[in-house]
């Protein structure tokens, strides 16, 4: 208490999680005053980019500003259209998370930077042998051919799990070539995260052997808008697992948690989707913009999603400055379409057990075919507003679940 110490960036934004409100308003605080010393030259910056946007767009002759990108992932316009008009017409799932994240911290209101403060803690560690045997019975239960990929990365020494000095944090998986090995880079501390994050990239590790067995060099790589499927499929099927495990405490931690994955997820990307739209129609009616016009848009988009109840507080309205995805051209997209597609499609198996022979299809694929063809082939329309609605549905459950539960354990 009373005690000043000096956090870098990325620190400051890992104070926003702790249990202490006068912690998470200090860090705040902090991370407003350095986005705030910052503005002026994310203001140029960000011109500079939507300028050369446009130079890009007006000599290539495109429609939309999106197009680019959506021509380059193979991605028909109507697909991005469909799943966003879905998506923003059921903001109002995100509103009531929010409202149920309030009432849980006793306020009236979650200022900003606390939208993401964890409600509990685990007491249980996971230790990286642990994770795996409980992966091993998931991917088992699914096809044991994927229990077999998995064995291989770790007998093999493809997968580096723990932290070490001058290794870099985070998680990835690396496919390269098709005549190169799948390594999977982990930072394994033994907590909840860390097993749901060693399922995800093993996904994404099953995902290139699958196609390393029927693809060709120039068909072994995928689509952005169907990259992190694999990963978000098997990722939940861990968490349903452990779930079967745990007591109604735990339960409740471990599906606030997935609930905050899941609306940042889907909820929020595609706020910042169309934030990106209408910054682009901004940019090309007006010109150059200040940082107060692209601030006001930010927190336009921002509160359509969150609702009434998280406050654009002083200072929010310069959060846009750190966000890199929207340097990268409406990548975006691609997390609310992967964790979708991958939701119905965990759907399909919990329905039908057969319906995994489908799931090989996909994930042995590649750029063999476009990603409409491709579920096409599965019988699923992608296109079809319903299709986007189902994986929606599921996040509804999710938090019909959690409130019920947090009344039960009588926390509201």
């Amino acid at each position: 208490k009373n005690k000043k110490e000096t956090k870098v960036f990325s620190e400051l934004f890992g104070l926003l999680y702790s249990d202490s409100k006068d912690i998470r308003d200090q860090a705040g605080k902090a991370i407003n005053d350095i986005l705030n010393n910052n503005i002026k030259v994310g203001e140029v910056e960000l011109n500079s980019f939507l300028e050369n946007k446009k130079i890009d767009d007006e000599l290539r002759g495109v429609s939309r500003y999106d197009e680019l990108r959506l021509v380059n992932d193979f991605v028909d316009s109507e697909i991005v259209d469909a799943m966003l008009k879905v998506v923003t017409n059921n903001f109002t799932i995100a509103h009531r998370y929010y409202q149920l994240k309030a009432r849980l911290l006793k306020q009236k209101k979650l200022s900003y930077h606390e939208r993401g403060v964890p409600m509990g803690k685990l007491d249980k560690t996971f230790s990286y042998n642990q994770s795996c045997l409980l992966l091993n019975k998931v991917l088992n239960n699914l096809n044991p051919k994927y229990e077999q990929i998995f064995k291989r990365f770790v007998k093999n020494g493809q997968i580096d799990v723990y932290p070490k000095k001058g290794k870099r944090g985070g998680a990835f998986c690396a496919n390269g070539l098709l005549s190169t090995p799948t390594y999977i880079l982990l930072n394994h501390t033994n907590k909840l995260n860390d097993v749901l994050t060693l399922a995800h990239e093993v996904g994404h590790g099953i995902n290139n052997e699958l196609m390393r067995e029927k693809q060709n060099a120039l068909n072994f790589d995928l689509s952005l808008a169907t990259a992190e499927v694999a990963s978000t499929f098997f990722e939940d099927f861990i968490l349903k697992e452990l779930l079967k495990q745990a007591s109604d405490e735990e339960k409740f931690v471990i599906l606030m948690s997935k609930l905050d994955q899941d609306v940042s997820t889907i909820f929020r990307q595609a706020a910042l989707y169309k934030f990106e739209l209408e910054l682009n129609k901004l940019f090309r009616t007006k010109g150059y913009l200040s940082h107060r016009e692209i601030g006001e848009l930010f927190k336009k988009h921002m509160a359509a999603y969150m609702g009434k109840y998280v406050e654009q507080s002083p200072g929010s309205e310069n959060w846009w400055l750190h966000w890199s995805h929207i340097r990268y051209e409406f990548y975006v997209y691609s997390y609310v379409s992967g964790l979708l597609i991958s939701k119905h499609l965990q759907k399909q198996v919990a329905l039908d057990k057969k319906f995994i022979t489908k799931i090989d299809y996909f994930l042995s694929a590649g750029l063999s075919e476009k990603p409409i063809n491709i579920f096409a082939n599965m019988g699923i329309n992608i296109k079809d507003k319903k299709f986007w609605q189902t994986g929606i549905n599921e996040i509804n459950d999710l938090l019909v679940e959690t409130e019920k539960l947090a009344k039960k354990l009588k926390k509201i």
